[in-house]
């Protein structure tokens, strides 16, 4: 038997983390669901996931701060923001922090089971059709 890898998911929306959830797990292990950036940080640290999904907007502290803790702590861990912010500048602040993957929600359903695949490989994915930066395209596929 294989074990499924291990994904830590943050949201602040109940539903969306149970849509979300039943998305991911026919390959991934939902292991625990946070609603805030500090009891992301907080359950990283704890429960060592393999892949963390994390939205950006949350009471708190935000995704991006709390993915920032993270990967200063644990800069191998992959992090994928899941999110409605499809603005260049907040694409940029996202990567900026060594995330791997950038998905927005509304494409979720066919663009989030990909970019944690990339993540897992150690590879950048960003949902097609966000703007970002060339210096963030260049450095797509790369930690």
């Amino acid at each position: 038997m294989t074990c499924r890898p291990r994904l830590l998911l943050a949201d602040d929306h109940l539903a969306t983390a149970q849509l979300v959830s039943a998305l991911l797990e026919p390959e991934f292990e939902v292991i625990a669901h946070v609603s805030d950036g500090r009891a992301l940080i907080s359950a990283a640290d704890r429960l060592s996931p393999d892949v963390i999904v994390s939205d950006i907007s949350m009471p708190g502290l935000d995704g991006i701060a709390a993915a920032s803790v993270i990967l200063h702590k644990h800069p191998d861990m992959p992090i994928i923001f899941m999110t409605v912010h499809g603005d260049r500048h907040m694409v940029e602040r996202g990567l900026a922090t060594g995330a791997r993957g950038y998905v927005l929600k509304v494409v979720a359903g066919d663009d989030l089971m990909p970019a944690v695949r990339a993540a897992m490989r150690g590879e950048r994915h960003v949902s097609p059709g966000l703007n970002f930066s060339p210096a963030s395209r260049e450095s797509q596929n790369t930690r």
